[in-house]
């Protein structure tokens, strides 16, 4: 019994630890910096890449069309090989809904070391270049935005001095399996990648949301977006980290009005889209692997089995230890529970999905040495590794 007190102190200190030295990573209240309407705003081209999106665009691309933006502003959505009429259907709205200019193109195929959307992205900046923007917006073809969007992004990167402006766009939570495992994986995103570090001035952290970023388009021509993380599978955390090296200044946030509107009704879905990408954010590595696994159960997993393991033995200080560290993991999840709109007793339920998303983890690492690599849209990639790096 002393065996399970002790791993179950562990995890409670590890807890201490997460809840006042990891960059406040549970608070909420990191959206837009302040912001103030610039003196003359600056063009803006918005780089959209899509992929058999056909089912997204009506909800996602009319808001883009729809901006309310006092400067030049276009749109380039990039069809990446669609397979369901994605480029005509866009061109369809944008003659219906009217708005901003739509350019739609099509890049090819990829050539080998090009991994996800990151070709399209390419072609989509390679036009946009032609507008000569000081401001590129990378948005996925299945985000909504509220109409003051652009002019809130660029009005906050341009009073704060930013490169980056990224905003984590809210993510659909309606069905059951949604409601349990979409909150925490915005939790545990905020947790390897506090937002209020990746905003300090002199700090390593580096991240981005992919889904909406808006980017100083000399620092893209500067730091080579994105060719220089071409092989990148989290192209998103990339960019961030090629900014930053680069001497930019980033800035990420939760969203109040940038909204994602792709379901994952099924678990089989939600698994696809995290096990994706999850094994090549531990670099691909046997052993990060390992202590990955070993760290989810101990700070996770070790709090309600000491519970359980201490009442069934009539072991007070595990059951107790056990208890404090659950409740200090409870208390950490509730901010973000409230963010999504959804009902406080799901928190206690964390050490489960945390549990869905080891298995999560080690499925990805299963796929991959499986030969089948990450997987986008379709398509297969290999691993970023034996890609070199043309420099």
């Amino acid at each position: 019994m002393s065996a399970v007190v002790w791993t179950a102190a562990g995890s409670l200190l590890a807890w201490l630890w997460l809840l006042l030295c990891q960059g406040f990573f549970w608070r909420t209240d990191v959206r837009l910096p302040p912001r103030r309407d610039p003196d003359a705003w600056p063009s803006v081209c918005v780089v959209v890449p899509a992929r058999d999106e056909a089912a997204m665009l009506p909800a996602a691309l009319p808001s883009l069309l729809l901006q309310d933006y006092p400067g030049r502003a276009e749109v380039f959505l990039v069809d990446d090989g669609s397979s369901d009429g994605t480029g005509d259907l866009a061109r369809e709205l944008a003659r219906r809904h009217g708005g901003l200019p739509l350019t739609v193109g099509s890049p090819g195929e990829p050539p080998a070391g090009w991994a996800g959307k990151l070709w399209a992205v390419r072609h989509g900046i390679g036009m946009a270049r032609a507008r000569d923007p000081e401001y590129l917006l990378l948005t996925d073809a299945d985000i909504a935005h509220a109409p003051d969007s652009l002019r809130e992004l660029v009005a906050a990167a341009r009073a704060g001095g930013f490169d980056v402006v990224s905003q984590m766009a809210r993510l659909r939570v309606e069905s059951a399996w949604e409601r349990l495992v979409v909150p925490a994986f915005v939790y545990f995103f905020a947790q390897l990648y506090p937002f209020r570090r990746i905003g300090g001035v002199g700090t390593r952290t580096a991240a981005a949301a992919g889904g909406c970023v808006l980017v100083r388009a000399e620092t893209a021509e500067r730091v080579r977006i994105p060719d220089a993380f071409r092989h990148a599978v989290i192209d998103d955390v990339a960019l961030a980290r090629a900014v930053k090296r680069g001497g930019g200044r980033v800035w990420l946030g939760l969203a109040d009005r940038v909204d994602s509107v792709r379901p994952y009704p099924r678990l089989h879905d939600l698994w696809r889209m995290v096990s994706r990408s999850a094994y090549a954010q531990l670099r691909h590595n046997p052993l990060l692997l390992a202590g990955t696994v070993a760290g989810l159960a101990l700070v996770y997993l070790v709090p309600p089995v000491a519970v359980v393991v201490g009442l069934a033995a009539g072991s007070a200080a595990a059951a107790v230890t056990g208890g404090l560290a659950w409740l200090v993991m409870t208390g950490t999840y509730v901010p973000m529970l409230r963010y999504y709109g959804q009902p406080l007793w799901l928190a206690p339920l964390l050490p489960f999905t945390a549990f869905l998303y080891l298995l999560m983890t080690v499925d990805s690492a299963v796929q991959h040495y499986r030969g089948r690599g990450a997987a986008w849209k379709g398509r297969t990639y290999a691993r970023p590794e034996a890609v070199p790096d043309e420099g």
